[in-house]
């Protein structure tokens, strides 16, 4: 378990949970809902395809942050090659964003990647996720050229761990 916290904010606890067990299921059912109202398509996770297993060991994770016994947000990686791990599912609940909380997850599935190994660390996001887009570049991910078939990616980055 990690715990990282933002100045004058109350701690959040980041713990290593399965995908398929809430609150990670629930939090990734509000992710789904969420794009699926953006995008008016219900095909958008599954392009490129996500399996549970691949947010588990040996070469993935999820993470679910909490305040306080609250799960407010979740996240995982999977590996995508040799020495690549990819960020998946990055998610934070309504009520609690703008606080910080999406860079805190960021940073603690960075963390996970490096201790699994990874030297570097891959993400893609939409046209409507101009925050996630934001967060991405201030965070150190370079843009780089398309490494999967999302049709519905506008922003594919790369940041090296080591």
């Amino acid at each position: 378990m990690s715990t990282v916290g933002a100045a004058g904010r109350g701690a959040t606890r980041f713990v290593l949970c399965d995908p398929e067990d809430p609150p990670a299921s629930e939090l990734l059912a509000a992710m789904r809902a969420e794009l699926i109202g953006a995008y008016d398509d219900a095909n958008r996770l599954d392009n490129p395809p996500l399996l549970p297993a691949e947010l588990r060991a040996p070469g993935g994770a999820y993470y679910v942050g909490y305040e306080g016994s609250e799960a407010v947000a979740g996240g995982g990686l999977r590996r995508l090659g040799d020495g690549t791990a990819e960020i998946k599912r990055m998610y934070v609940r309504p009520e609690f964003r703008s606080r910080g909380l999406a860079a805190q997850l960021l940073r603690r599935l960075e963390a996970a990647a490096t201790a699994l190994g990874y030297a570097s660390v891959r993400l893609d996001t939409g046209p409507k996720q101009v925050t996630a887009q934001r967060l991405y570049r201030s965070a150190g991910y370079s843009d780089i050229a398309p490494y999967n078939d999302n049709p519905f990616a506008c922003f594919w980055g790369e940041k090296l761990l080591t």
